[in-house]
């Protein structure tokens, strides 16, 4: 139902819970008043390739394809890819700006500090999925929208896992690697290749991602698995033929490669540390395509140097961008990239133009598409939780 004019302040008392804050005073308008907005736009930089392609639009110098449109409705439009430190860009309009855009990719970490300076603020926005960059709670507890573009890159994540499972599977990254140094030694690739046919695949979690991956596993004859929260329609997990393991303590030891597709929440950090890691088969293949955070980055390393993980694939990482020091860079048997998979051309299309249509409704007072919230009336979408 749309929302029309301004919404009067409330105060609304919560119960106490993982999903919203007790008793809080809601200060701030969830859309739009009347007038100008200042909304701040956070992206990567991409220097001499941002004129290769005209629709690379998640970048700090295409921002998404919208400054025209929103500069000729009044509106003011900030781009910088500088969020790190206590001198950078984005602080500085962070006591006035109304509405802040960032993505996964080069996340801006909006902290309760921030917040807290953030007085004009009213709406977050993630061009993609995934929001824990933000503070949830403190935004609730704020009375802040905050909203991403679902499905915007599912496709795109699904089909980069896929990629990976093989790359991993059969040994690729070494074989690369001698060809660009200019050896030629198949033994030292053959030995440990395999065919991904008869598998074990598991995958954590099977959202719009992981029910995507197990569809593009099925034509290769693998045995899949899945853990998550709910079971996938009846009829579709038959179509699929994927088992639900309930336990997952239970499920890794009959993995020969597992994936990762569950959001980043307070239950799922450090979620595969030492002991998770211990109870996986020896030799087991793991991709990573949903927040480093998930995984101990110690016990990852270790497990990769001893051999108990047999390859490690992702392209996410805790913190983003990750340092040059960072240890994943540096282990043995990974096929690591920069966070890469859910920003592809295409991808970026459709997230630039869901954050078009969902700040048009903003400024007309409406309400989003549902599944795109994430923070609404003080409360955390459930996937968060």
């Amino acid at each position: 139902m749309a929302m029309k004019g301004v919404i009067a302040s409330a105060v609304r008392t919560l119960a106490s819970s993982g999903s919203s804050a007790s008793s809080t005073t809601f200060t701030r308008h969830l859309h739009a008043s009347a007038g100008s907005k200042k909304i701040v736009g956070v992206f990567y930089k991409a220097n001499e390739y941002a004129e290769l392609n005209p629709n690379f639009l998640g970048c700090e110098e295409r921002a998404l394809g919208i400054k025209d449109w929103l500069e000729s409705q009044g509106h003011k439009y900030i781009v910088t890819d500088d969020k790190d430190g206590p001198d950078c860009e984005l602080d500085k309009h962070i006591p006035d700006l109304h509405v802040l855009i960032s993505t996964p990719f080069h996340p801006a970490y909006v902290t309760a500090e921030r917040i807290k300076k953030a007085k004009n603020l009213q709406l977050l926005l993630t061009a993609g999925i995934g929001s824990d960059h933000i503070d949830l709670k403190a935004a609730a507890a704020a009375g802040l929208t905050v909203a991403e573009v679902t499905g915007s890159n599912v496709v795109s994540v699904a089909e980069d896992e896929l990629m990976r499972i093989l790359i991993l599977v059969r040994n690729f990254v070494p074989g690369y690697t001698q060809i660009v140094n200019g050896d030629w030694k198949v033994a030292g690739i053959a030995h440990r290749a395999y065919d991904l046919e008869g598998k074990t695949v598991g995958t954590v979690g099977a959202g719009r991602i992981g029910k995507l991956l197990l569809q593009r596993l099925k034509p290769f004859n693998c045995h899949l698995l899945y853990h998550d929260r709910f079971k996938i329609d009846p009829e579709l997990e038959q179509q699929i033929g994927a088992k639900f393991e309930e336990d997952l303590d239970a499920m890794l030891p009959k993995c020969d490669v597992i994936v990762i597709n569950t959001p980043l929440t307070e239950k799922t950090r450090g979620l595969f540390d030492k002991e998770r890691i211990a109870k996986c088969k020896k030799g087991v293949l793991i991709v990573n395509n949903a927040r480093g955070a998930i995984m101990d980055t110690q016990a990852v390393v270790d497990a990769s140097s001893s051999g108990h993980i047999a390859g490690y694939s992702g392209d996410v990482w805790n913190p983003q961008p990750a340092p040059k020091d960072h240890p994943w860079r540096y282990m043995p048997n990974h096929a690591m990239t920069p966070h890469i998979s859910g920003t592809t051309i295409d991808a970026q299309l459709r997230y630039a133009a869901g954050v078009k249509d969902m700040l048009d409704r903003y400024f007309k007072g409406e309400d989003f598409p549902a599944q795109n919230y994430i923070v609404k009336d003080g409360k955390i979408a459930s996937q968060y939780q």
